[in-house]
C-alpha cells in the first residue's frame, strides 16, 4: 500500500531511486514554512480578537449580525418601512443597543461606557447595511454563535475568522518556498503580519478574508505559471501541479465570493500576474487539458459572485447627501479626490484602526515605511524589461484602481473608499518585487537578501507590537490621561488582560522575526549550494 500524503507535500520524483536531497530539502522546507506560518499567524490574529472591544471593527456589527442570523436560516432579511437598511432578527443572547458602540468616534472614551451585547436593554433586530451580501463568508464564520451567546460568541466568531485567514497566508508560504530562488520570499509574505492586516483577520469582516485570499493567489497562481514556463529551473515549483491548482483555485473562489467586487479583484490579479510571466506560460495553461476542470470551479464559482451580487440587491443603492463626501459629484471630481487623498488611504492601510477613532502617532509609521521601502526601491533598482512594467503596472494599479472604482460610482455613493480596502493591492506589489528579487535578475543583490530580511523583519514585529499596545491603550484608559494609567487605573479590560496581551503579542512578533530571518537564511544557503552543483562538472553533479 503506497504511503498516505498530506495536501502540503511536494510531488515525489517519476525516476525511480531515492529522492534528490535537494528535492526533499524543499519538501521539509514548504511543510514547515505551511504549519509553521499558520500558528504565527493564527496567534497574532487571535489575539488581536481579544484584544478589541465588540464591534470596534468597522463595520462589525452589521457583519457579525448579519452572520449571526444567517446561519440561523435569515440569509438576506426583510425591509421595514422607515428602515434604511435590511433587518435581520437576533437570538436573545445578542440582542443590539447602540450603546455597544458607545466609545466610536470618541477616542478619549475607554470601551468600558457601554452595555453588553445580549443586554435586556437591547433589541431582537439589527438593521444591517450588508444584509444581502455573499454568503459563505458568514457561514464559515457564524456557527460559533450557536454555540455561544453574546461577547464571547462574537470572539468565537473572530478567532473562527482569524483561523481561515491564517489559513490562506500559510498557503502563500508553502507556494513562495516551493522554488530554489526564494530568499527574498519570506520578507515580502511577512508583511502579512503588519497589525493592520491581522487586525482584520481578527475581526468579523470580510475585508480579512479578501486580504489574505489574494496573498495566496499571488503566490501560487505565480508559481503555477512559472512551472508551465519552465525555463528558470530556479523558479520551478516542486508542489504537484494539481496542489498549486488547487491553490489556485480556492484562493480565487475565496476571493472572488468575499465582497461585492471579488470578481473585479479577481481579474486586476490574475491580470497581473499574467503580465508578470509573459505569453508563453499563459497559453500553456489555457490550453493544458488538465486545466480545464480548475478553471470551470473558478469561473462557477466567480459566476455564482457576480449572479448573488446582481440578484440579490447588496450593490449600493443611492446614498443621501449626509451619508459620504461628494454624492452626486462628477467622474473627475470623485477620481481627483482619491488621487489626492491616496497618501491619507496608504495611511489607513498601514494602520489606523477601530472607527478611525484610533490613528498612531505619526512617528510609528516610519517603522514599517522602512521595512518596505528597501524591498520595493531594490526591485525597480535591478528589474529588467519585462518586471520593470510589471512592477509598475502593479504599482500603478495600486494607486489608479481605487481612484477610478470609486470614480464610476461616486456620484451614487459618494466617497466610501478606505485604505484597508486596497490592502491585497499593495501586499501584491511586495509579492512581485520579491519575486523579482528572488529570480536571476537579483542575483547581484543577494548577498545583501539575509540582512535587510533581518532587519525589515525586527522592524515590522517592532511596529506590529507598538501598534497593538497604543491600540489597546486607546480602549483601555482613553487618549486623554496618561500611560500610566494603564497600569494603575485601567478602565476596560479585554479578556485576559491587557498586560498579558501585550506580552503575548511581543512573543509571538519577535517569534515570527525571527522565523522570517531564519527561513530567508536557509532559502539563500540552498540558493547558493544549489548554484555551486549545477555550475560543477557532470560527474560531480551525478553524485551530489
Amino acid at each position: 500500500m503506497s504511503e498516505a500524503r498530506g495536501p502540503w507535500d511536494a510531488q515525489k520524483p517519476t525516476l525511480s531511486g531515492p529522492a534528490h536531497p535537494s528535492r526533499a530539502l524543499s519538501e521539509d522546507r514548504t511543510r514547515s514554512a505551511f504549519w509553521t506560518a499558520f500558528a504565527l499567524m493564527a496567534m497574532l490574529a487571535t489575539l488581536w480578537s481579544l484584544a478589541s472591544p465588540i464591534f470596534s471593527v468597522p463595520d462589525e456589527n452589521a457583519h457579525a449580525t448579519k452572520a449571526i442570523a444567517q446561519v440561523r436560516g435569515q440569509v438576506i432579511g426583510y425591509h421595514v418601512p422607515g428602515v434604511k437598511h435590511t433587518v435581520v432578527d437576533l437570538p436573545a443572547g445578542y440582542s443590539y443597543s447602540p450603546q455597544v458602540l458607545c466609545f466610536a468616534f470618541h477616542p478619549e472614551r475607554p470601551a468600558n461606557c457601554g452595555v453588553e451585547l445580549g443586554a435586556a436593554t437591547g433589541t431582537p433586530w439589527f438593521n444591517t447595511w450588508v444584509g444581502a451580501y455573499n454568503p459563505l463568508y458568514y457561514y464559515a464564520v457564524g456557527w460559533p454563535s450557536l454555540i455561544l451567546d453574546g461577547s464571547a460568541g462574537i470572539y468565537a466568531m473572530r478567532i473562527v475568522s482569524g483561523i481561515l485567514c491564517s489559513l490562506f497566508v500559510a498557503w502563500a508560504f508553502q507556494a513562495a518556498m516551493s522554488v530554489r530562488r526564494a530568499r527574498w520570499m519570506p520578507l515580502g509574505l511577512a508583511f502579512a503580519a503588519a497589525p493592520m492586516v491581522v487586525y482584520l483577520f481578527g475581526a468579523v469582516n470580510p475585508n480579512g478574508m479578501e486580504i489574505a485570499a489574494a496573498l495566496a493567489l499571488w503566490a501560487s497562481l505565480l508559481r503555477l505559471l512559472q512551472q508551465f514556463d519552465g525555463r528558470d529551473s530556479g523558479t520551478v515549483s516542486t508542489l504537484p501541479r494539481r496542489y498549486l491548482w488547487f491553490l489556485v483555485t480556492v484562493s480565487a473562489i475565496a476571493l472572488a465570493t468575499a465582497r461585492a467586487l471579488g470578481p473585479l479583484w479577481l481579474v486586476i490579479v490574475v491580470g497581473l500576474c499574467f503580465v508578470a510571466c509573459g505569453w508563453l506560460p499563459v497559453k500553456r495553461l489555457f490550453t493544458a487539458a488538465s486545466s480545464y476542470l480548475w478553471l470551470a470551479a473558478v469561473a462557477a464559482g466567480s459566476l455564482f459572485s457576480i449572479f448573488w451580487t446582481l440578484g440579490g440587491g447588496s450593490l449600493s443603492s443611492q446614498a443621501e447627501k449626509s451619508d459620504a463626501p461628494l454624492v452626486g459629484a462628477s467622474f473627475m471630481q470623485g477620481f481627483a479626490y482619491v488621487l489626492r487623498n491616496t497618501p491619507d488611504f496608504v495611511q489607513q492601510a498601514i494602520g489606523y484602526f477601530g472607527w478611525f477613532d484610533a490613528p498612531l502617532p505619526g512617528y510609528v509609521y516610519w517603522l514599517l515605511v522602512a521595512a518596505i521601502s528597501p524591498v520595493v526601491v531594490l526591485a525597480f533598482a535591478v528589474a529588467g524589461r519585462r518586471s520593470l512594467i510589471t512592477l509598475l503596472t502593479a504599482t500603478a494599479a495600486a494607486i489608479f484602481v481605487p481612484a477610478l472604482l470609486q470614480a464610476y460610482s461616486v456620484a451614487q455613493t459618494g466617497i466610501i473608499w478606505q485604505g484597508r480596502y486596497g490592502l491585497f493591492l499593495y501586499l501584491g506589489v511586495l509579492v512581485i518585487a520579491v519575486m523579482i528579487l528572488s529570480s536571476a535578475e537579483g542575483a547581484r543583490l543577494s548577498f545583501i537578501s539575509t540582512r535587510v530580511t533581518w532587519i525589515a523583519a525586527g522592524l515590522i514585529a517592532l511596529y506590529g507590537a507598538v501598534a497593538f499596545f497604543l491600540v489597546l491603550l486607546r480602549y483601555v484608559v482613553g487618549t486623554d490621561v496618561p500611560v500610566s494609567t494603564m497600569w494603575k487605573n485601567p478602565a476596560w479590560q479585554p479578556p485576559l488582560g491587557w498586560m498579558t496581551l501585550v506580552a503575548l503579542y511581543a512573543l509571538t512578533s519577535l517569534a515570527l522575526a525571527v522565523w522570517v530571518g531564519l527561513l530567508a537564511t536557509r532559502a539563500a544557503r540552498s540558493e547558493d549550494d544549489g548554484a555551486v552543483v549545477a555550475s560543477a562538472p557532470a560527474a560531480v553533479r551525478e553524485h551530489a
